[in-house]
């Protein structure tokens, strides 16, 4: 069964942003989907098995910090 975690990710705030932090996490094993919104500067994943530190690794090579 599919979990979802968040992120806010407070440095997004373009569409290259969003592209950057999507491809990356993309790329991490389990990922199904990804979703930003940069209004609110949330980072939706969802998936299997999820790791939290491959998550958070992924934002951090795009870019960015999560919190």
């Amino acid at each position: 069964m599919p979990e979802t975690t968040e992120y806010t990710v407070p440095g997004m705030s373009c569409g290259h942003c969003e592209d950057a932090v999507t491809a990356e996490l993309r790329a991490v094993t389990g990922v199904e989907a990804v979703t930003v919104d940069l209004e609110t500067k949330v980072v939706t994943v969802t998936g299997e098995a999820l790791s939290d530190s491959a998550l958070r690794a992924a934002i951090e090579d795009a870019g960015y910090e999560a919190s």
